[in-house]
């Protein structure tokens, strides 16, 4: 959820304060993300559906109001709102152009009176929300300046008892083995290198910095998420769309045969990952559930 990021240049970029890293900060929706946020909606629809399981047995039955933090298109909003049926989301995200296309999303799917938009940097707070039940915070707390102010907003925000859920994503996916996935792990090294530069609390110790901010952490996990042959429809589209991500990233990073290397993986050619019958989907996701002392 979205890196948006891009940070993981993979499925998310619901951001709850983007400061540099995408060069959109106008508004604008970026090209090809809201599709990645789609496409990984879609095809680890069993993953999420099991983790929004999770959170319900430990939110417990009275859950009513969600925050849904650095919404971006609204992946997390539509699995929470499945698996809480009386519950209403309020979708928070910098971006006008994200939030636009969930409420457009959400009318389509006859929910459009059980979500509310706050276009809001989540670093500064989030102003007219309390007493929320639970806040769903996916692939968007490293984007934050500064954790330690912004889990002190998010407690404010959420009723004793409440919870918070966390989830971040192990870098990019991956999709090749053999020698591209040689390439691949150099990318990951060097986009790694990037993200160091511009995204300080990317792979933080968020079980840390959320008993610092007074949350007790009840759970942490983290948890492979792999899809092998036959493989769901848009994988391949999937893997296109990140590493063309990947590759407007790396410029003056790799080396000029790792780039063509790159080129090969997107240019339609027989190497094209659109064409392969080798991916194999991989991503890992790392999860906290925390909640605010009654």
């Amino acid at each position: 959820m979205a890196h948006a990021h891009q940070h993981h240049h993979g499925q998310h970029h619901h951001t709850p304060h983007r400061h540099d890293q995408h060069r959109h900060d106008d508004g604008a929706t970026p090209d090809g993300l809201p599709e990645i946020l789609d496409l990984d909606a879609a095809l680890f629809a069993p993953h999420l559906t099991a983790l929004t399981g999770r959170i319900a047995c430990l939110a417990g039955d009275d859950v009513r109001h969600i925050v849904d933090l650095g919404s971006g298109t609204g992946t997390g909003t539509f699995a929470l709102l499945e698996q809480f049926p009386t519950a209403r989301v309020t979708a928070v995200d910098s971006s006008p152009a994200m939030l636009e296309r969930l409420v457009s999303a959400a009318r389509e799917r006859g929910l459009g009176d059980r979500v509310r938009t706050l276009e809001a940097d989540a670093g500064a707070g989030l102003p007219g929300v309390a007493d929320a039940d639970l806040v769903w915070a996916s692939a968007s707390l490293h984007h934050l300046d500064d954790p330690a102010t912004a889990l002190a907003g998010i407690r404010a925000a959420l009723r004793p008892g409440g919870l918070l859920a966390v989830a971040e994503v192990d870098g990019m996916p991956s999709f090749l083995d053999g020698g591209p996935g040689e390439l691949e792990a150099r990318c990951r090294a060097a986009l790694d290198g990037l993200h160091a530069e511009r995204l300080p609390h990317r792979g933080a110790d968020w079980g840390s910095l959320l008993t610092a901010a007074g949350f007790s952490v009840e759970q942490e996990r983290a948890e492979p998420w792999e899809l092998r042959a036959p493989l769901p429809e848009g994988a391949g589209r999937y893997a296109f769309l990140v590493f063309e991500r990947i590759r407007g990233s790396l410029d003056e990073r790799v080396d000029a045969d790792d780039l063509a290397a790159l080129d090969r993986l997107i240019d339609g050619g027989p190497e094209d990952v659109r064409h392969r019958d080798d991916l194999v989907v991989r991503s890992t996701r790392r999860t906290w559930m925390a909640r605010r002392p009654a």
